[in-house]
């Protein structure tokens, strides 16, 4: 029960900062980076409801991502369908893509299911590529900047900012769901041993399905988001492999299987990455060969992640307190 409610207080806490941030930095660089954060941490976040939780390493989830941008879009450009309205009929069709990928991939197992994953992303970029009188192929989407609330499209960073920042809310909640459901306890079931889970009675493949569903409709949400703050992409942006990647990244580094790892790790790679890029325009690259050292050393030494190195710090901090006080004991018998 402590521990329930010391989670919430620091979840309020970072509530009320997060409200306060387009006050405190008003400069459009900084701001940007406090929305792709967010943005990155809740696509994040959906992947590890399936990759985390789920144990099915997916580097194909830039699919939905994709899947998102473009169905949102073209709704719009073609028959002005708002992007409010969009978002719904986005986020069914990123499900569906998510149940077609995942019915016949989901009898694979450990790196077969990611090289699948892999190729299915590959094939929808090349027919996006491909199919220029519906994508525009490489020439990619571009939405007219035209301000109205309607049109998802605004002139102040700010109002973007509060939007992610809702999006951001939303599947933190589901994922604080999942946690705490049998559902939780299922996937996280699945994911240690596979057939041990299906011997317990476990409907292995009903469970990675809902999780398919959670982390495809919430991905394709966050694509949406992506194409109307961006207000233009193409196949090669939104259905990227390295996108796939980085995204699986930032919650490996802040911690796969947990509710606030995900949110960890974009709060580290997303402003490094964004800070080194800017620092070193003239070399090119220099900012990827920083940040993959970084990476590396992150892997290498929390295979785990930091969030639970962080979430040990105060059990070692209380253990060391109760060790002096015992020591101090021990003098003032002996004297």
């Amino acid at each position: 029960m402590m521990r329930f409610l010391s989670n919430q207080k620091y979840l309020l806490l970072f509530g009320l900062l997060s409200f306060f941030v387009p006050y405190a930095f008003s400069n459009r660089f900084y701001l940007n980076i406090f929305i792709l954060v967010l943005l990155y941490a809740t696509i994040s976040t959906a992947w590890n409801i399936l990759g985390g939780y789920g144990g099915q390493l997916s580097l194909g989830h830039a699919i939905f991502f994709g899947l998102g941008a473009y169905t949102s879009t073209l709704l719009y450009l073609n028959f002005d369908i708002s992007p409010w309205l969009g978002i719904f009929i986005a986020a069914v069709i990123s499900i569906g893509g998510g149940v077609l990928l995942g019915w016949p991939t989901f009898r694979l197992k450990g790196p077969y299911f990611t090289l699948a994953t892999i190729a299915f992303a590959e094939v929808i970029r090349h027919v996006t590529l491909y199919w220029r009188d519906l994508t525009h192929g490489a020439s990619g989407v571009n939405i007219r900047f035209d301000p109205n609330f309607a049109n998802f499209i605004f002139r102040e960073y700010s109002v973007y900012y509060y939007a992610v920042l809702v999006l951001f809310f939303i599947s933190l909640a589901i994922v604080y769901w999942v946690d705490k459901t049998r559902i939780g306890y299922y996937l996280k079931a699945i994911r240690e041993d596979e057939d041990s889970a299906e011997t317990l009675g476990i409907h292995v493949t009903k469970y990675k399905m809902l999780a398919m569903i959670l982390s495809a409709g919430l991905t394709g949400i966050a694509g949406v988001f992506y194409a109307q703050y961006m207000l233009f992409f193409e196949p090669d942006s939104v259905f990227n492999l390295n996108f796939s990647i980085e995204i699986a990244l930032i919650a490996i580094i802040g911690g796969m299987g947990t509710v606030y790892g995900p949110l960890l790790g974009a709060c580290i790679i997303i402003p490094l990455n964004e800070i080194l890029r800017s620092s070193f325009p003239a070399l090119n690259g220099m900012n990827y060969l920083i940040y993959g050292i970084l990476l590396i050393l992150i892997v290498s030494f929390m295979p785990n992640g930091i969030l639970p190195i962080l979430k040990r710090i105060p059990e070692k901090l209380k253990a060391l307190k109760t060790r002096g006080k015992k020591e101090g004991r021990k003098v003032d018998y002996s004297s």
